[in-house]
């Protein structure tokens, strides 16, 4: 194992903190699975951090050099980084979905994507086929003794968390039907009051028809689904994430309208039928968790907007808080536009709003919390519908405008003191996952805070331009400002991901 002196250089960094060229570097296929031992790091891996961090993405932007149109639609590839006694581990494989499968074989998309990717032939080849390929690309979790790969309009796939190899699809032992959607933002509820406090894994999904149907469900330590219902919604809903409480189940069904006819004929995917109205308000369903008192929804009113992701959600007095990472507006998917070029200077950036929600009056109040472009939060898992002081985030490396996320963000909410930590004008950072430095409980997960809400590391993955790879990098979560603690350097790069996950299992084959 190799060791280096650490060099931080966020203070240096001009303005203008990326170069379009190298960030599209990072959006290219990683065509092979790899299993070593990580041997060059920079800095040290604290002994004290032991455990697995999954993380999920597309890792194939392309079927034998046929482009996939928009990342979003690429297959599923999940890497884990097992760490344990300051050595790491890691491994990266494809979900193979019946999709995935069939796709290489056959060396050529064969299945229309919901953003934008098409099969080859024009239109005719694409009318009328609806069916869209199940990618298992969005979020990994470890529930129940089970890895799951997450796709929010289909079935999990589940994975043997040593080798990662594909087991199937998961029913939960037939409560799930099969093609029945199953959210990619699941939550931890760390201390139930259905189930004698134990922690049990709360998850959504939206099912279309005539009209839509947000169905809740309910998942005990074991993994079965104990509690399931289902709620109509008027309107299209357009649901990425959700929040959750104690009592609640809270959703924010962004103002946008669904045209299917161009899907239908073949001329667009979903993603590009889909059209954002600025004149129309965000509606907040608020579902109780508890049906058999309280069965009906609360819905709530707010300005218009754009949500993917929320922090994190609480009661308090009447109210219910909710952070959440809000956009001015959705900007259209373009027929035929390519991704890599995407100008962040002509797009309003995402950034963290505080919601404050009240059941009784109906009166929605939201206040800006941080105007730094932002995405992808993180709390103390223990903290999960509960009243938080801190959120992590990727942020710009610069204070305004929008642009990639080159740095990790840590807002104080009570002192509104700020920490960041940037890896520009090289590093390109995903989703900062913070790990509590203290011991799980009997069930293995962080269900209390039993130190400060901080006491802890953050785990990302960051894109290096400059040497073509990508690193795992571990911060310490109270000080972001003294640097990284340790650079794990991969021997190849990590096309750019979206979420991720860890465990304290320790799973190296």
């Amino acid at each position: 194992m190799q060791s280096f002196q650490l060099g931080e250089h966020a203070s240096t960094v001009p303005i203008t903190s990326y170069n379009t060229q190298e960030w599209q570097k990072g959006y290219r296929s990683l065509d092979q699975e790899y299993d070593y031992w990580i041997d060059e790091i920079e800095g040290q891996i604290p002994p004290e951090l032991n455990g697995t961090l999954f993380r999920n993405g597309p890792g194939r932007l392309d079927v034998n050099g046929q482009r996939i149109q928009h990342p979003f639609d690429g297959d599923g590839m999940v890497c884990a980084i097992a760490i344990k006694d300051g050595r790491a581990h890691f491994r990266n494989r494809f979900v193979r979905t019946e999709g995935y499968v069939a796709e290489q074989q056959a060396g050529r998309i064969l299945y229309r994507g919901v953003f934008g990717t098409q099969k080859p032939g024009g239109w005719l080849a694409n009318a009328f086929d609806t069916k869209i390929k199940n990618i298992a690309n969005t979020q990994i979790l470890y529930w129940g003794g089970k890895l799951l790969a997450l796709w929010e309009a289909a079935e999990p796939y589940r994975l043997d968390p040593r080798t990662l190899e594909t087991l199937g699809q998961e029913y939960f032992d037939g409560a799930l039907q099969p093609s029945a959607p199953f959210a990619a933002h699941p939550w931890i509820d760390p201390a139930s009051q259905f189930d004698a406090g134990a922690p049990c894994l709360v998850n959504f999904a939206i099912k279309a028809g005539l009209s839509f149907t947000i169905n809740i469900y309910e998942l005990d330590l074991k993994g079965a689904i104990v509690r399931q219902h289902n709620h109509p919604v008027p309107g299209f809903a357009f649901i990425h994430d959700f929040a959750i409480t104690p009592n609640y189940c809270i959703f924010f069904q962004n103002p946008v309208a669904f045209n299917p006819v161009p899907f239908l004929m073949g001329t667009r995917s979903p993603g590009e039928c889909i059209k954002f109205q600025p004149n129309k308000p965000t509606r907040v369903i608020v579902i109780p968790r508890d049906v058999a008192s309280r069965p009906k929804p609360i819905i709530l009113e707010t300005q218009s907007g754009f949500v993917f992701h929320h922090a994190n959600a609480y009661e308090q007095e009447g109210e219910i808080v909710i952070d959440s990472i809000c956009y001015e507006n959705l900007p259209a998917v373009k027929v035929g536009a390519d991704y890599r070029e995407t100008d962040f200077a002509a797009l309003a950036p995402g950034q963290l709003w505080r919601f404050r929600m009240n059941l009784e009056t109906k009166a929605v109040d939201r206040q800006l919390v941080e105007p730094r472009c932002c995405e992808f939060p993180f709390i103390h898992p223990a903290k999960a519908g509960r009243e938080h002081r801190y959120v992590y985030l990727g942020a710009a490396h610069t204070a305004q405008g929008n642009a990639p996320l080159q740095a990790i963000l840590k807002v104080d909410l009570k002192s509104e003191h700020r920490q960041i930590w940037s890896a520009a004008p090289d590093g390109y950072v995903g989703e900062p996952v913070f790990v509590p430095r203290e011991l799980p409980g009997a069930s293995g997960l962080y269900t209390q805070v039993e130190g400060d809400e901080d006491d802890g590391w953050l785990l990302t993955m960051v894109y290096d331009s400059q040497h073509d790879r990508t690193d795992v990098v571990i911060l310490d979560a109270k000080d972001l400002e003294k640097g990284a603690i340790a650079r794990l350097h991969l021997k190849h790069h990590v096309p750019y991901g979206l979420h991720g996950s860890f465990t304290p299992h320790y799973f190296e084959s």
